[in-house]
């Protein structure tokens, strides 16, 4: 895919401090806004939960497998404003483990992100923003192409990204609808593991090797970047109690082959039953040029070419504000 392909520790310490203060599944999720009053300017929204889906078999006549999983997971966020000064903090957090009968247990969500943005407007008035955009993500533990558990694929801070950039924000009245808009970004892909930076993993240049296999170079940890960056946000009550929610980020980088976009596409549908209950179906698709799929032929594990990412979820929720 060309014009269509598929798709940053001081400082995020500093940022951190700042935030302190898929089946059917059982949700804790804290959604609860504190309005700024007349003394800070802040706005906080925390969100705890922890999804669990179980199924068993006894004697089925029909079959099946018995299986168990688990999601924990969490989202915190801060918000300074004044008439023409928004910044925004993130933390997400989601770590999930599934368990099959017959099948050991695997690792099914590992996410660490935090998200920053400062913006200046010079009219109170307007709904555009000068931003500057910063961005981290990396994962906690080990990942693994199941069934081979013997040599990770990734690791924590392997890789690990960072967007670093300045642009142009939209954002509505009730910051419901942004958009995005930033020509200079620069992406850091950090693989901190020298055996998969040696493989040329996640796009980092290889170590390179002698007619006899000798190791001559290592592979390089870190891969810098600038390109274009585009980023969408739009959420709408499409009927009663029903919303939706999409995330969109694209980004092409202008040295190394413009054109090639990562995309990162995550929607998701909340069916609010009550004030405690709430069911959710999301979808989210990813493609990263510089990512290669893994597949096991022949008992080997092989790297094959980029592909399209994709996953959904279905889940049901128990909700709890403070």
């Amino acid at each position: 895919m060309k014009l269509s392909s598929s798709i940053l520790l001081l400082f995020i310490l500093l940022l951190s401090v700042n935030m302190n203060s898929q089946k059917i599944i059982t949700t804790i999720d804290v959604p609860k806004k504190i309005a700024p009053d007349s003394i800070s300017n802040w706005v906080k929204k925390n969100s705890i939960g922890f999804d669990i889906s179980e199924i068993a078999f006894v004697n089925w006549n029909a079959g099946g497998t018995s299986s168990i999983s688990g999601l924990l997971k969490g989202k915190f966020n801060r918000v300074y404003t004044t008439e023409n000064y928004n910044w925004t903090s993130e933390l997400i957090v989601r770590y999930g483990l599934n368990k099959q009968d017959g099948i050991e247990l695997r690792k099914s969500e590992d996410v660490f992100q935090l998200n920053s943005a400062l913006g200046y407007r010079q009219d109170k008035s307007s709904h555009w923003f000068h931003t500057a955009k910063f961005n981290f993500a990396t994962q906690f533990t080990d990942g693994y192409s199941y069934p081979n558990k013997d040599i990770a694929i990734s690791r924590t801070f392997a890789p690990a990204y960072i967007f670093l950039g300045m642009g142009a924000e939209y954002a509505s009245k009730d910051k419901q609808r942004l958009l995005y808009l930033s020509p200079f970004t620069g992406k850091t892909t950090m693989v901190l593991d020298q055996r998969l930076a040696d493989k040329g993993s996640f796009g980092v240049k290889k170590a390179v090797y002698d007619a006899d296999g000798n190791l001559i170079i290592e592979g390089e940890k870190l891969k810098m970047e600038l390109g274009f960056l585009l980023t969408g946000f739009y959420k709408k009550e499409i009927m009663k109690n029903v919303t939706m929610e999409n995330r969109l980020s694209m980004y092409s980088d202008y040295i190394n082959r413009f054109g090639n976009i990562d995309i990162d596409y995550d929607m998701s549908i909340e069916l609010k039953v009550n004030a405690y209950v709430k069911t959710n179906i999301g979808v989210r698709v990813i493609y990263d040029d510089d990512i290669k799929a893994k597949d096991n032929i022949d008992g080997e594990q092989v790297t094959v070419g980029p592909k399209t990412q994709l996953k959904q979820v279905l889940g049901v929720g128990l909700v709890y504000n403070f």
